[in-house]
C-alpha cells in the first residue's frame, strides 16, 4: 500500500498507483479530496500534456500547488505509460510518500 501524507494527515492511499518519472500517481478515488483546492496553476509536459494543480490544506495551513494531475493526457502518453493516468494525482512540495 502506497500512502501520501502531509504533516501526518493521510491524503491518499492505494495499491494501484502508477509510477511515472519517479512519482507515484494515485487513482482519483483513492485521494481524500477534502484537503484539496483547485488552483489556476498549469504547466505543460512535452509528452504528458497540461498539468493542473491543487493546493493542499491541512489544519488551516496551505501547501501551494503541492499536487497535480493531467485531466486529458497528451495523445500517445497513455501508450508510453502503459495505463490511462487521466486525473491520477501526484504529489510534491513536502508531501511524504510511504511505500
Amino acid at each position: 500500500m502506497v500512502k501520501a501524507k502531509l504533516n501526518g494527515t493521510l491524503l491518499a492511499e492505494s495499491n494501484d498507483t502508477i509510477m511515472i518519472e519517479g512519482n507515484h500517481y494515485f487513482p482519483p478515488e483513492s485521494v481524500n479530496m477534502e484537503y484539496f483546492e483547485k488552483t489556476e496553476t498549469h504547466t505543460t509536459c512535452f509528452w504528458k500534456g497540461v498539468a493542473n494543480y491543487y493546493n493542499i490544506v491541512v489544519n488551516g495551513e496551505t501547501n501551494k500547488d503541492a499536487a497535480w494531475y493531467y485531466a486529458e493526457p497528451k495523445e500517445g502518453s497513455v501508450e508510453r505509460v502503459g495505463k490511462d493516468f487521466a486525473s491520477y494525482v501526484a504529489f510534491g512540495r513536502g508531501v511524504e510518500i510511504e511505500e
